[in-house]
This record gives structure tokens, C-alpha cells and sequence, in this order.
């Protein structure tokens, strides 16, 4: 029986440029052995440059859209001709050229027709994950290993949502056709992450967190003995390092407390991209592709407690509460779906929500439908509004049935006020919010309290073991 292969994602920091591409195949040499399947993102800040040019396009300035992307299209002729032979070289030139080519010919369209953005977008967008994927398999041959450019949009097969479209149940079947046979001839397929098409072979691209879900896709269609997240930071860690210089890497996470915290504010992996590997059970490792050998974070099924019991702190500024009060709420029923129904209408999605006798209070990140949503919800009661402020979620296994977790909490941040406490909707999570300009420094307190100290205090329980056993 042959081995269960390994997906290896590289986002776009891994492959910024000739140096990180080299660093890249050095990486998948070391992982031969285990089957790998490379799925890669667009080269750093090509994305980005693709949904401006798009903008340039629907403004009527298709040239200038087009000319846009010179800059970016020639660092991947610059990659080509320093890590590759003059033919390979030749032949990426090629591409990158017809490339360019496809694109201001959908740039002409969307200029004469806007209304046809949505899917001309992904088309164009996708371009990022086509270039990247097809450099990427020429630079691991001239390594001396078997790459194999697979086209992405054959494997993932999605719905006709352009801009975040969601995969059908034949992208398993589709998947397996196109990369089985190249794993059992030896080969080591690279694909493009983030795209997809639909049944009539329309392209698509799978919105935020697109590449991850597409290695987790392709995971849960091989049957993957482990999905790894290739990206610029040493696996996931206690806190965001921008805020708290010290944050450690979490060796190991379960499913849940990892969606809850990528849901909360953490960078590494969104919550959908895990759902694949949940279903099927599958082990994601988070790794650093610029320190192959730094520590690295598991996410697995179910995980153990940790002594202290919170695991991380995660946090999401630029938040906004609304509050809505109503003495009709009071014994009355039906108030609460009157009231989601409304953000429903409006398309605004709700992050924390706490509810007393008559008043409801929720978050929400996007505030642009707030204009509309403001007047409906009057009509249900008295609405306050307050901008500027932080979710802060602290993580780990336990928390619900830990006792003193709470009062150890809120006793380090007893000056700061604290507002919208949830507790108890997950086993996991306890949420509460704080206004923005007091968020750094209650998340560097927490962490100095549920961390730094706990490490301290367990170095010296250690030292003193030692101590007692030399006396």
C-alpha cells in the first residue's frame, strides 16, 4: 500500500521572492519520502495588485490597469531567470507574456462592460495562483525533483458565487483524478491555491483564506496523512507578537480552540479552512517557512489541558457594539428573530452577543450597512452605538469547568473597564470587550498572568524538586 501523501501549503510570504522559491524546494526535499502535494499562493502583494488593476479596469482605464501589473509580472521573469536554465526560464517568460496578455484582454472587456466584474474578477484574479504554481513546479525540476504543474481549476469544483464561491461535493472525485495518477507515478503535484471553477469550467476563487482551503480540500480528498500550513511565523501563537514580543508558540491545539481563535482575531488560519480536515479528521500543522526547524504548532481532534488552562489570547480591534433596548423584550417572545431578522436583511454579520431583561447588546466588525441598519432596529427600541473597540477571547480546553478562571482574569484588568462578557457558549472561549485604547495593555497583563508567570513559577517548583532531591 502506498503512503497517505502530505499537503504542503506555502502562503505568500514563502515565495515573496528568488531567495524564498529556493528556501521553498529545499523544504520539499527534505519531505520526498512523505508524498508531498505543494499547493502555493500568489507571489506577496500580487493578489492585491490584481483586485486594484480590477478597479482601474471598471473606472473605463484599461490600459492603465493592465500597465499596473508590469512591476509584479516581471518579478516573476526576475525569479525564473535567476533560479532556472535559459530554456525553463524561456518557457515561464512565455507564460508570464501570454499571461499579460489575457489579462488586458479582460481588462478591455470589464472597461466596456462593468456589470461584467464579478466573474471576469476571479478570472483575473486567479492569475496570481496560475503564475506562482507553474514557476514554483519548474524551480522544484530544476532541483532535481518531480514537480508537476496541476491546473487547480480542475480539481476544485465550486458553485457560481464569484468572489467566494463555496466547493462542491465533486471536488473530491475531481481532485483525485487529476493528482492520484501523478503521486503514483512519482510526481509531486503543485497546484494553485485560492481557485476553482464552476460546472460550466467558469473560473472561481474561494475569497479570504482561499489557498488554505484549498489545501485542506485537497487533503480531505486524498485522504491526507497531514495538511501543513507553510507560512512567515513559528506556528500559532499565545498572542499577536505585534502586541506581545514574547508570545509562544502553541504546541499542540484541538479543531475548536484553534476556529475560535482564528475567528477572534488570530492570523493564521480561518475558520473554514479546518472544516475539511474536521470531517475527515485530519492532523494540520502550522510551520515556519523561513525557519524550517522552529517550533510548530498541531491541530488535532481533540487536545489535552494545559496546566494553566488557557492556551491563548486572541483579540479583533476596530469593533462597534449596538445596543438595543426595549421594555417590550420583557416576557415577550419572537423579539430576539425580529431583531436578527433585521441584520439578516442587511447582511451584517454579529460577533458577540449578550442579552439582559431588556436590552440586547452585540458587535459587529462591518459597519457599513450600519446607515440602513440603525432606522429598522429603532423601530424595535432605543439604539446606542459605540465605536473603537476591542474583542479580547481568551482560548484554551477546560475553561468552562475550570473554576477561578474568570476571577483571575478580570483581577488583572480590574482598572480597565470590561463590558459584553460571554461565557459558557463555548467550552473554550470566554469573550468579553474593551474600549480600543486600553486593549495592548490589558492583553500584555493577561499574558504576563497566564504565561510568563506560569512559566516562572513552574521553573522554580522545578528548581526547588531539584534542590531537594541533591540534599
Amino acid at each position: 500500500m502506498r503512503a497517505k501523501p502530505t499537503i504542503m501549503k506555502f502562503g505568500g510570504t514563502s515565495v515573496e521572492d528568488a531567495n524564498a522559491f529556493r528556501n521553498v524546494a529545499a523544504i520539499v526535499k527534505t519531505a520526498v519520502h512523505s508524498q508531498p502535494v505543494i499547493v502555493v499562493s500568489a507571489i506577496a502583494g500580487f493578489t492585491n495588485a490584481l483586485l486594484k488593476s480590477v478597479e482601474k479596469a471598471i473606472a473605463g482605464d484599461a490600459k492603465g490597469a493592465t500597465r499596473s501589473l508590469d512591476a509584479d509580472l516581471a518579478r516573476h521573469n526576475a525569479i525564473a531567470k535567476e533560479l532556472l536554465k535559459a530554456e525553463a526560464a524561456t518557457s515561464i517568460e512565455q507564460v508570464i507574456g501570454a499571461a499579460r496578455a489575457e489579462i488586458r484582454q479582460l481588462h478591455r472587456i470589464i472597461a466596456a462592460h462593468p456589470v461584467t466584474s464579478p466573474p471576469l474578477q476571479d478570472e483575473i484574479v486567479a492569475f496570481g495562483e496560475h503564475l506562482s504554481s507553474q514557476l514554483l513546479a519548474a524551480v522544484l525540476r530544476e532541483a532535481g525533483l518531480a514537480g508537476s504543474y496541476v491546473v487547480a481549476r480542475r480539481c476544485i469544483r465550486t458553485n457560481e458565487e464569484y468572489g467566494s464561491a463555496t466547493p462542491l461535493p465533486s471536488t473530491d472525485e475531481s481532485t483525485r483524478t487529476e493528482i492520484s495518477p501523478l503521486l503514483h507515478a512519482g510526481k509531486i503535484p503543485v497546484l494553485g491555491g485560492f481557485i476553482g471553477s464552476t460546472d460550466k469550467r467558469v473560473t472561481t476563487t474561494l475569497g479570504r483564506g482561499g489557498s488554505d482551503y484549498t489545501a485542506a480540500l485537497v487533503g480531505a480528498a486524498l485522504d491526507a496523512r497531514e495538511i501543513q500550513i507553510w507560512t512567515d511565523v513559528s506556528g500559532v501563537l499565545t498572542a499577536d507578537p505585534r502586541v506581545v514580543s514574547n508570545a509562544q508558540t502553541i504546541p499542540v491545539l484541538s479543531y475548536q480552540e484553534a476556529a475560535e481563535l482564528a475567528y477572534f482575531g488570530a492570523k493564521v488560519l480561518h475558520p473554514k479552512t479546518i472544516q475539511p480536515a474536521i470531517d475527515k479528521n485530519i492532523p494540520v500543522r502550522v510551520c515556519n517557512s523561513r525557519e524550517p526547524k522552529a517550533a510548530s504548532t498541531l491541530i488535532v481532534s481533540k487536545s489535552e489541558a494545559t496546566p494553566q488552562t488557557v492556551k491563548a489570547i486572541a483579540h479583533k480591534s476596530g469593533i462597534t457594539t449596538v445596543q438595543i433596548s426595549s421594555a417590550r423584550m420583557l416576557g415577550a417572545y419572537g423579539f430576539l428573530r425580529a431583531l436578527f431578522e433585521i441584520f439578516d436583511r442587511h447582511r451584517t454579520a454579529v460577533d458577540v452577543v449578550t442579552t439582559s431583561e431588556v436590552s440586547v447588546s452585540l458587535s459587529i466588525d462591518d459597519t457599513s450597512n450600519l446607515p440602513e441598519l440603525v432606522p429598522d432596529l429603532e423601530q424595535l427600541g432605543t439604539v446606542e452605538i459605540e465605536k473603537d473597540r476591542t474583542i479580547i477571547s481568551i482560548i484554551g480546553e477546560g475553561l468552562r469547568t475550570t473554576p477561578g478562571i474568570a476571577s483571575r482574569v478580570f483581577s488583572v484588568i480590574n482598572d480597565i473597564n470590561v463590558s459584553m462578557i460571554s461565557v459558557g457558549a463555548s467550552s473554550v472561549n470566554l469573550t468579553f470587550m474593551v474600549d480600543e485604547a486600553h486593549a495592548e495593555e490589558a492583553i500584555k497583563r493577561l499574558h504576563r498572568v497566564c504565561f510568563e508567570e506560569q512559566k516562572e513559577l513552574s521553573a522554580d517548583y522545578t528548581d526547588k524538586k531539584v534542590g531537594l532531591r541533591r540534599v
